[in-house]
């Protein structure tokens, strides 16, 4: 689906709460998928519509260009695909070997991970200038958000310095 097409599509859920999309030719597409394109550098720029099966239906340039209705949908379909956590604060580790057990401040409360290997520490470069952030996957899959390393507090730098 083209830009100008874009326009001409209906988002709903549907009575078991899936996404239905309905696109201008009255065709209802059910379980559709937002994806983002750039979801850390331009989370509300290039969102993907997507069938069960993964075809895109529809390209979104930016959230904001949506009704109202459209885009409060879209939004709380990723912030529930899209839970990850951003680490305020490392407490302790259990060892300076992996497997360790973390203890963390998260932005949504205490928690604890475990990190399975050192591999499991991203290094990203998201907003250029030197700023170095961080995804840390633990042993369960949940990634962590770590947005610019320079910003944790002294103890926290100190921890994570022994991983990377």
């Amino acid at each position: 689906m083209n830009t100008a097409q874009m326009q001409n599509f209906q988002l709903t859920r549907n009575a078991f709460g899936q996404l239905a999309l309905t696109t201008a030719d009255g065709i209802v597409h059910t379980g559709v998928i937002p994806v983002r394109a750039f979801a850390l550098t331009a989370p509300t720029e290039g969102i993907s519509l997507v069938s069960t099966n993964g075809q895109e239906l529809v390209w979104i340039h930016r959230l904001a260009e949506l009704p109202a209705i459209e885009r409060a949908i879209i939004e709380e379909e990723l912030a529930q695909r899209e839970f990850m956590p951003t680490i305020e604060c490392i407490t302790s580790v259990s060892s300076f070997a992996t497997p360790s057990e973390w203890s963390i401040v998260t932005n949504k409360g205490p928690a604890t991970l475990v990190l399975k290997g050192e591999e499991d520490i991203r290094r990203l470069n998201l907003y250029g200038q030197g700023i170095q952030s961080l995804i840390i996957a633990d042993s369960h899959g949940i990634q962590y958000f770590v947005p610019n390393r320079a910003e944790l507090d002294r103890h926290s730098k100190k921890l994570l310095d022994r991983f990377l």
